[in-house]
């Protein structure tokens, strides 16, 4: 049976369905204008695209709740058009394509743990750890005294994705990434 939400429920993070295709909530704001009932201005990101909607409703209206669960599971492998996960109850294993994925697969080592996003019994999203231990595997040599700061140079990580980093880093280092902005955090000392 599906959920359903009145406008008293709308808050960001809920998983609302359109149209037949599941959105998150991003943005909620409420407005009560001098008369007449209250206005709800909803800014939902579509979970299947990633297109961004704005909806506006009444007081009173209500709307159907997405199909959605997460699931705990395991980054197994990839191979270059999908990338695997496992489910490390059952073994069972899920196919999530790149598009899907987004840049999302510029964070994923082998054996980490992440939230899959199903929906309607299909996986359509995964959200990795907010920071992510990479190490590095190509960047150019800093220039000697070159001690000032903010400045940045590229280097490719294990995965295979670039991330700008200080100037002081060098090949072999791991670094702590945060995956929600893909900016470099730290230098990890093992």
């Amino acid at each position: 049976m599906a959920t359903t939400y009145g406008t008293s429920d709308f808050r960001k993070g809920l998983r609302v369905e359109f149209d037949g295709e599941p959105y998150l909530v991003v943005e909620c704001e409420f407005r009560k204008p001098g008369k007449g009932s209250a206005i709800y201005t909803l800014k939902v990101k579509n979970l299947l695209n990633g297109r961004v909607l704005e909806k506006t409703f009444r007081s009173g209206d209500s709307i159907s709740g997405a199909d959605c669960r997460d699931e705990k599971m395991q980054y197994i492998f990839n191979d270059s058009r999908d990338w695997h996960f496992m489910d490390p109850e059952s073994y069972e294993q899920y196919a999530v394509s790149k598009e899907q994925l987004g840049d999302l697969w510029k964070y994923l080592v082998e054996e980490m743990m992440c939230d899959v996003t199903f929906y309607n019994g299909n996986p359509i999203t995964v959200i990795p750890p907010n920071h992510v231990q990479l190490e590095v595997e190509y960047c150019e040599p800093g220039a000697k005294g070159n001690t000032a700061t903010n400045v940045t140079k590229p280097a490719k990580v294990q995965t295979g994705a670039e991330i700008q980093v200080p100037i002081f880093i060098k090949i072999g280092d791991v670094l702590k990434v945060d995956t929600r902005t893909g900016d470099y955090i730290e230098r990890v000392h093992r």
